[in-house]
């Protein structure tokens, strides 16, 4: 089978337009949750959330393309051309039917549909817009993403939650390893921090609503005071190739692709299995993918949602599957930065873990000041450190009992 490798990375986030910024950023420990602004949020239990601020459509777009997608799709598309051009690819590939788009997502155009609905009831149902249907749906962000780069290969949405982004890559990289395609562009994308969003994760009672008057400290993962999640949104895009294919055009390699390891928990809607099997299952399953020893995992990105059920029982995975060893292990959240983005939170995950492994440095886990005893790994609080990182894993687990794993290896020839 094929080799795996990444060679292009793009992200935009509540902490960073691109992948080096966004990197920067959690490093450094900065966090992008604020107060919402953008619309009304009074009547709400939770006021806060990790919004992109800075990302103007008009800046990517021209009118027309603009008005044609929705912010999912326009975060992704701009996200795959900086991924694209780290890459260092021509503006169209030699075998356009060799290239391919997979991308997760949880939820997709809900801005459109909340938009749609409120000219429908201002109007009546004649004032339903055209475009509607071919905004909202998921599958839009990849097919915008097929016609931007002209791939002719498979083009296919992966719509598991918060596990989206993570089977997307995982999809890709099977696709690759068999020969199916020579370069996949591929992660995650949300765009759901809306009032139906918003409320309707309230209505889950799943936000934090004790931090609304200190947003920046409300996403508090593997922390005793933790009280639920933060909604964010954001892009992270991989470039993912063969490695003959990426030796054969010069490309600049950044992490290998080693392992994925995907389970159904089969046990509730959104609540995880308080075993943890399922979880612990996906993780044995990316190892073996691999043909890695549990040994040889340095670094964890973990899921840490910041929810009083998520973080013990991940905790609990880990251990079930390393033992003793889990203790010497690195692991970290990031959602403490920028909350949690549902379907781009494993595209953005694995962004970090690809760069951890390059740079050899764990980033932290902010606003870990009261550690939990359930959770009682080492989660790197609150300030990064430096490392030899030769294997990670990047952990996702979603709504629906959805367990998705990847193994990333420093690149050594």
């Amino acid at each position: 089978m094929n080799r795996v490798v990444v060679t292009g990375l793009g992200a935009i986030s509540s902490i960073g337009s691109d992948a080096e910024s966004f990197w920067q950023s959690l490093r450094l420990g900065r966090c992008g949750i604020k107060a919402i602004d953008s619309f009304d949020v009074s009547m709400l239990a939770c006021r806060i959330a990790a919004d992109i601020r800075d990302f103007h459509p008009e800046d990517h777009f021209d009118r027309r393309t603009t008005v044609r997608m929705a912010r999912f799709t326009q975060l992704a598309v701009a996200a795959a051309r900086q991924a694209w051009k780290m890459a260092a690819l021509p503006d169209r590939l030699d075998n356009p039917g060799r290239g391919a788009v997979i991308l997760g997502a949880g939820i997709g155009g809900l801005d459109v549909y909340q938009e749609s609905q409120r000219k429908i009831h201002e109007g009546g149902l004649h004032r339903m817009p055209a475009m509607t249907i071919p905004k909202m749906i998921i599958n839009e962000g990849a097919a915008n993403i097929s016609m931007e780069f002209s791939l002719r290969g498979r083009a296919h949405s992966i719509p598991t939650a918060c596990a989206s982004g993570t089977d997307a890559i995982g999809q890709a990289f099977d696709l690759l390893r068999c020969g199916r395609a020579d370069l996949v562009v591929t992660g995650g994308t949300e765009a759901a921090v809306n009032q139906f969003g918003i409320a309707s994760f309230c209505a889950l009672k799943a936000l934090s609503t004790h931090f609304n008057d200190t947003p920046e400290k409300a996403s508090r993962p593997f922390d005793a005071d933790r009280d639920g999640f933060v909604m964010g949104e954001g892009a992270g895009i991989l470039i993912l190739e063969t490695l003959q294919h990426a030796r054969h055009r010069g490309a600049k390699i950044l992490a290998e692709v080693c392992g994925w390891g995907a389970t159904s928990d089969a046990f509730h809607l959104t609540a995880p299995d308080p075993n943890g099997t399922g979880a612990s299952e996906a993780i044995a399953l990316a190892l073996a993918d691999a043909r890695a020893a549990a040994g040889e995992i340095d670094y964890i990105n973990a899921h840490g949602t910041g929810t009083p059920t998520n973080d013990p029982i991940e905790t609990g995975a880990i251990k079930k599957v390393f033992g003793e060893d889990a203790y010497r292990l690195k692991i970290s959240s990031i959602k403490g930065h920028i909350g949690h983005c549902l379907g781009a939170a494993g595209g953005l995950e694995a962004i970090a873990t690809v760069l951890a492994l390059r740079d050899g440095f764990c980033p932290p886990t902010i606003h870990l000041d009261h550690p939990d005893p359930a959770c009682d790994l080492d989660y790197v609080p609150n300030v990064g450190v430096a490392a030899a990182l030769r294997a990670a894993l990047s952990i996702s687990l979603g709504f629906g009992g959805h367990n998705s794993v990847l193994m990333f290896r420093r690149f050594e020839g």
